[in-house]
């Protein structure tokens, strides 16, 4: 096993170098530069542009650099000193901007992760043995119902709910008072009294979807020969669901659990950006469309590796669950 593991992270190396490669290209095929975009921005304003300052910025970023030196540049950052480059927009370094997001990012992501897995289970259980029956017709609907909903219309929904008969907004993370405190238990205690809101908003989706593919993966177990025969020698019901025919159903929700490690950064971006979340998501986006090269950069890089290590994650999960899976 430690041998597979190894190969595979050996195998990452070179995978990512041509992620990098391709990103930066990409990011840099839109016309113009960040600069360009401040210089517009300013014009539109009727602010004076200093084209001396401009030339010094340009000189900083390295922009008056061709493509393939910017990138050299980059990678060696990187590589040698844990340096993602430096945000032209927040004038700060990538990797403290990316960090100061992830952690936030993750706890809403694993937030509405449980969420969905503690709601879809036991329903999609529920309504593959009772199939046919008025509750399995319910939960169904419901299950079609959060599917189809957009959840930046529920976040709209909830928000317009919560300010018009409750009055309180249930945008953003924090109350005013701790937006810009340093992390306290009481910080702490007032993110949690916020978190359910994108908790349930970004979960709907992922439950609704969950039950679905759990209910029909049960479904064609539970007609299978071997659940007949252990039914006729009288193993109970819920002792012969565990024992095989969920554990056996579970095996293509597994083989996707590496894409929940990518959604933590890029998942709901337009959700977190509805609900004013301080998550990595808007941040990446709006690096993307400002063309701040080294921020996007990094975000595409990070989403690249998560997105590798969440496969592995679900492969080793796999032989797990499955013993009839060798790594071979």
């Amino acid at each position: 096993m430690l041998r597979y593991i190894v190969k595979r992270l050996l195998q990452m190396i070179p995978i990512l170098f041509m992620i990098s490669l391709i990103s930066f290209i990409i990011i840099q095929l839109p016309p113009g530069s960040y600069l360009n975009t401040m210089i517009a921005q300013m014009r539109s304003a009727g602010d004076d542009v200093n084209m001396e300052l401009v030339e010094a910025l340009r000189v900083r970023y390295s922009l008056d650099q061709p493509v393939h030196i910017q990138y050299y540049n980059w990678m060696k950052g990187i590589l040698t000193r844990g340096d993602f480059g430096f945000s032209f927009e927040w004038n700060r370094p990538v990797s403290y901007l990316i960090w100061e997001r992830l952690g936030l990012s993750v706890a809403v992501s694993l937030s509405a992760l449980i969420f969905s897995w503690v709601v879809a289970f036991p329903i999609a259980i529920y309504s593959a043995v009772k199939k046919n029956t008025i509750g399995d017709y319910v939960l169904t609907f419901l299950g079609f119902l959060g599917l189809s909903t957009p959840n930046f219309m529920l976040a709209l929904i909830l928000m317009y709910i919560s300010s018009k008969y409750f009055g309180f907004s249930v945008g953003g993370l924090f109350s005013p008072e701790f937006v810009m405190a340093p992390w306290s238990w009481a910080k702490v205690a007032d993110m949690l009294t916020h978190i359910w809101i994108p908790m349930i908003v970004i979960g709907t989706a992922g439950t609704a979807g969950l039950i679905r593919v759990l209910r029909n993966n049960l479904l064609d177990e539970l007609d299978k020969p071997y659940v007949v025969a252990a039914r006729s020698k009288g193993i109970s019901t819920i002792r012969l669901l565990f024992k095989y025919p969920v554990r056996l159903a579970l095996i293509p929700f597994i083989s996707t659990v590496g894409w929940q490690l990518p959604k933590m950064v890029s998942g709901e971006a337009v959700t977190a950006t509805v609900l004013s979340l301080p998550t990595a998501g808007p941040l990446m986006l709006a690096a993307l469309r400002s063309q701040d090269m080294y921020l996007a950069g990094g975000f595409l890089l990070l989403l690249a590796a998560l997105t590798m290590i969440g496969t592995l994650i679900s492969d080793l999960l796999l032989v797990i669950v499955d013993p009839r899976i060798r790594y071979e």
